[in-house]
């Protein structure tokens, strides 16, 4: 189990990856963009959507950051586009955090199925804080 810091940006992800790259004297990470993941026919990806990234990961100082842009329209507030990521191969455990971790907050994302993980989901909890669950 690890629990990450991800980071959102507002279109400019990559530059940021490329940026803490540097600072960290790490290579750059591969980037999925959001036109590079499976398509739904039912609902098309918007044209200036495609090229924003999905999902970036950088391992630094001893820790791993992971990044993502938001999607065209999604609010965005610069200092608040932070959120926790608990990644574990047990999905027994990420969905006794993700219940305990919602009592009082707000489910962003009901745990389900995607197609990087078997079970995933988002919350804020009742602080405040931004969680990501994702079972490896």
């Amino acid at each position: 189990m690890a629990i990450n810091v991800y980071l959102n940006f507002d279109g400019n992800t990559r530059e940021a990856v490329e940026f803490y790259a540097k600072v960290f004297e790490t290579e750059t990470p591969q980037m999925m963009t959001f036109g590079d993941s499976p398509q739904d026919p039912s609902f098309p990806l918007p044209e200036e959507a495609k090229n924003r990234i999905m999902h970036a990961r950088l391992e630094a100082a001893g820790g791993v950051l992971m990044f993502s842009d938001t999607f065209p329209g999604m609010p965005f507030t610069q200092g608040n586009n932070i959120s926790l990521t608990v990644t574990s191969p047990d999905e027994e455990s990420i969905k006794t955090w993700f219940a305990k971790l919602s009592d009082g907050g707000k489910v962003n994302m009901e745990l389900q199925k995607t197609f990087w993980s078997n079970c995933y989901g988002s919350l804020r909890d009742k602080f405040g804080i931004e969680w990501q669950l994702s079972c490896d």
